[in-house]
């Protein structure tokens, strides 16, 4: 059996607090995108899990492992065919767990949250408004279809390593606000865009090549451009960065 798993964008993201259990209240606006892994699930003697990049690691501390033992499964070999890159603030490892989670017939959302903070969007996917760690969702309207342009960076942000940097938290908007690129902004970008200058620059460079909206996705380091169209979008050349074209979904 096979089963994709996709990637996610941050239209916002707003940190709005510490919470007494360490992590943080955020406000922000998921969306998935057609950027993805393949999982195969065959059977196996034990529980085991490969993948394509061997730079992911495949022990105990890769959620799909987690996810299939919290499933329960047993004599199971799991193969990741990986396309979202590590590190870049795209959700990859989080909707890899949650494609377990499905596979296997356990789409809970507390096991889910049990994973990670992004997890549970992933049961489901679309656009969605989250707020407390990100596991209180709420359906938006669909925006899909929209061209999209990542610029992937070599630079990675480790997502414990952006809240480290992070100063000051925001208000709240409440999830009207959420429903206009106008508002949609990114706590992260400035404290990560002072450690890595040349993500700002990359930003800027989706703006001037016509993007309608421009942002970092969750904690970077990928920046992600909408256009109105896809020949818009394909009019953009980056020769010196990793792109990725892709649509929302």
């Amino acid at each position: 059996m096979t089963r994709e798993s996709y990637a996610k964008i941050n239209w916002s993201l707003r940190i709005t607090g510490r919470r007494a259990d360490g992590f943080h209240d955020l406000e922000t606006v998921f969306q998935t995108i057609s950027l993805h892994d393949t999982l195969t699930f065959n059977r196996g003697d034990g529980l085991s899990l490969t993948c394509s990049d061997p730079t992911i690691p495949i022990d105990e501390t890769n959620l799909v492992l987690r996810a299939a033992r919290a499933a329960g499964a047993e004599n199971l070999a799991i193969h990741i065919e990986k396309r979202i890159p590590a590190g870049g603030g795209l959700g990859g490892g989080s909707s890899d767990a949650a494609a377990t989670l499905i596979e296997l017939g356990k789409p809970d959302p507390a096991m889910a949250l049990s994973l990670g903070s992004d997890v549970p969007f992933f049961l489901g996917g679309g656009t969605a408004y989250a707020t407390g760690r990100g596991e209180i969702l709420t359906p938006l309207p669909p925006m899909a279809g929209i061209p999209l342009l990542l610029v992937l960076p070599p630079e990675k942000v480790l997502t414990r390593d952006a809240f480290a940097l992070v100063t000051r938290y925001s208000e709240p908007l409440g999830i009207d606000a959420h429903r206009d690129f106008a508002n949609f902004t990114n706590d992260f970008e400035e404290p990560v865009f002072a450690l890595l200058p040349r993500l700002r620059t990359l930003k800027q460079r989706l703006i001037d090549a016509g993007a309608m909206w421009a942002g970092m996705s969750g904690s970077g380091s990928t920046l992600v451009g909408a256009f109105d169209s896809a020949q818009a979008r394909d009019a953009v050349v980056f020769d010196d960065v990793r792109t990725e074209r892709c649509v929302t979904i």
